[in-house]
């Protein structure tokens, strides 16, 4: 089930839709543009510029990455209050509500969760190996790598986001401490 998460100030509203409209709104932007996947699903999202040009709402069809419903889908809200972060079985798009033409999709394919670290001014994508965090002006950091196949047991404390990640030469989890400022382990 898509879930709206709107824990950072933004400047838009947005609706996750069943289905494609039967009649296309006017402004429709398709992420990312060419493609051949949507035929796979894509989340279809109807967005509202909170504006006081009388502005028409888009529609945002986001390609679906996976089918697995263990993996992220819906609309967050990014520490720049004019984009709106969409995820669609995975891969992850922050669209400028303002330009939806313009967008980037995150290099993670899959996102495995999305993290919104309200204090710190970030929004945080979890990939196999390593976590991306997304500022106000665009990506922050990238961690360094992680683990070897699966981050778990996340959770902020004050500046630091702990974890585990599991190590191949080892084969177990071994714990890892993040610094939210710079992305480096502790």
């Amino acid at each position: 089930m898509p879930v709206i998460d709107l824990s950072f100030p933004h400047q838009w509203r947005a609706e996750i839709l069943s289905a494609r409209p039967l009649i296309l709104p006017s402004r429709h932007f398709t992420y990312p543009r060419e493609v051949e996947e949507v035929e796979r699903g894509a989340l279809e999202a109807l967005v509202h510029r909170e504006s006081e040009t009388g502005e028409q709402p888009f529609l945002a069809t986001c390609v679906l990455g996976f089918r697995d419903p263990s993996l992220p889908s819906g609309v967050w809200s990014a520490p720049n209050p004019h984009e709106a972060c969409a995820v669609a079985g995975g891969y992850a798009y922050l669209i400028d509500t303002r330009a939806p033409e313009r967008f980037t999709m995150l290099p993670y394919r899959p996102v495995f969760s999305v993290l919104s670290a309200v204090e710190h001014g970030l929004l945080l994508f979890v990939g196999s190996r390593s976590i991306l965090a997304w500022g106000t002006t665009g990506q922050a950091w990238e961690s360094p790598r992680l683990s070897d196949e699966g981050i778990a047991g996340l959770a902020l404390d004050g500046d630091t986001l702990h974890g585990v990640g599991w190590s191949m030469m080892s084969d177990k989890e071994t714990p890892f401490a993040l610094d939210l400022a710079t992305g480096r382990t502790r």
